[in-house]
């Protein structure tokens, strides 16, 4: 079933537990991700970066999702990940995308705060929720998302932010950095306590690939209610086409074989985030 990302991470939030972000590319990680989560029968988001709208026809995708979502054992959400154009998120909402993330973390407090409350307002008119984020998670190895600063999140700006721009959700900036890490992680857990004692509203952790498991769970159980993975599920595949392709009597398989496979092969990390975040 197809539910609004605000109650599936209020719930996630009154029994403490997350809900994976799993960012998609195709039907395959879309089937993937759904599949893991109907065996696990935990909630899931499917989540689409607007980095991606030049290779993935936005409409059409969102016609997919729903429909899986509609035949799913579990509560399914569709997510716009790190939109920055707000003709991206309008476009979003009129295909039915249940959440956006207007991401202004570039910008200064004063202008961040602006343009996000225009973006909430235009989501809440019809009935989506809306994620934003402060600070800026920086750039890891592997990642193709933009570069970003790695600004922590201060948590006096936090409580003003999420007060005069009413967003759902909020994107903590903690240490964490987009895909893999260069070195050893440093990653702010007191920090998140801080946040969360300003902050009322769910909050969401960027950067779960190459995160300790075990920071991953003490950051549930502080606080984090959604975790957006994408390097970690992205390498599983790239890196089982790799070795495929190296095998003489596979290489020239049926396309719908290799990408079957492919699935399969991103399947085991989805599995292994969301069982980090079910809380059981």
């Amino acid at each position: 079933m197809l539910v609004n990302t605000k109650d599936m991470l209020l719930k996630a939030k009154h029994e403490k537990y997350a809900i994976a972000a799993f960012n998609v590319y195709n039907l395959e990680t879309v089937q993937a991700a759904i599949r893991v989560s109907e065996q696990l029968q935990h909630p899931v988001i499917i989540a689409l970066g607007e980095r991606y709208f030049g290779t993935v026809d936005v409409e059409g995708f969102a016609s997919l999702v729903k429909t899986l979502a509609a035949k799913s054992s579990v509560p399914v959400a569709l997510h716009l990940d790190h939109a920055y154009e707000k003709e991206s998120i309008i476009r979003a909402i009129r295909a039915g995308f249940t959440s956006v993330m207007y991401d202004g973390s570039k910008f200064d407090l004063e202008n961040n705060t602006r343009l996000t409350k225009d973006i909430t307002e235009i989501a809440h008119m019809a009935g989506v929720s809306v994620e934003a984020e402060i600070g800026s998670v920086a750039l890891g190895a592997f990642s193709d998302e933009e570069e970003g600063a790695g600004t922590l999140t201060d948590p006096k700006e936090a409580r003003k932010f999420v007060e005069e721009t009413g967003v759902d959700f909020l994107a903590a900036a903690i240490g964490t950095v987009h895909g893999m890490y260069k070195g050893e992680p440093n990653i702010r857990l007191d920090l998140l306590d801080e946040i969360r004692e300003m902050v009322d509203v769910p909050l969401v952790l960027h950067g779960a690939s190459g995160t300790p498991e075990e920071i991953i769970k003490e950051s549930v159980a502080r606080g984090i209610c959604k975790i957006n993975v994408n390097t970690e599920v992205s390498l599983a595949a790239t890196r089982h086409l790799d070795e495929m392709f190296k095998n003489e009597e596979r290489k020239n398989a049926h396309l719908s074989t290799i990408m079957a496979d492919m699935q399969q092969s991103m399947e085991p990390v989805m599995e292994k985030f969301t069982k980090l975040l079910m809380n059981k």
